[in-house]
């Protein structure tokens, strides 16, 4: 067992009697290693009596959840209703464009990763996004590619 298939498993015993303790156990080995390994879904399927593939639908399932490392930078793009009626589809599109990967994706020099949110609770201050841990309102493309700028120069 390699070490982060180790603490994944570590993570998931300490879960596994708990009623409903799968997801705590798969946030926990996300917030511990960034992602829930692959070769860690046997180990953790083990520890709650699952098949590897019960375990590996439930991470597939929640958008939230990842296989891979994200990059250094984690950029939620709000996707609701209101962000929505207020330009976030274009922002998406010039976020996917400027950061050079999709949704779901990693940019090629492992510095962004962009990510859908369903809401920021930032409705009266729409399009909204959040960039590692802080929300950012009211964006236009000229503010997200300030914001990029930053994020990349603190890197």
């Amino acid at each position: 067992m390699n070490d982060s298939t180790e603490i994944a498993r570590s993570i998931a015993a300490t879960h596994k009697n708990v009623p409903g303790g799968l997801m705590p156990a798969l946030h926990g080995i996300q917030d511990a290693l960034g992602h829930i390994p692959k070769d860690a879904v046997a180990a953790i399927a083990g520890e709650f009596n699952l098949s590897r593939a019960e375990v590996h639908g439930v991470i597939t399932y929640y958008h939230h959840f990842r296989s891979e490392p994200a990059g250094k930078h984690v950029v939620h793009i709000c996707r609701a209703e209101a962000c929505q009626s207020m330009g976030a589809d274009a922002l998406l599109a010039h976020a996917s464009k400027t950061l050079g990967c999709g949704v779901h994706g990693t940019s090629a020099d492992g510095v962004f990763t962009l990510e859908p949110a369903y809401c920021l609770g930032m409705c009266a201050s729409s399009p909204a996004a959040l960039i590692d841990d802080e929300l950012h309102a009211r964006l236009t493309p000229q503010s997200f590619d300030e914001l990029v700028a930053q994020a990349r120069s603190a890197t």
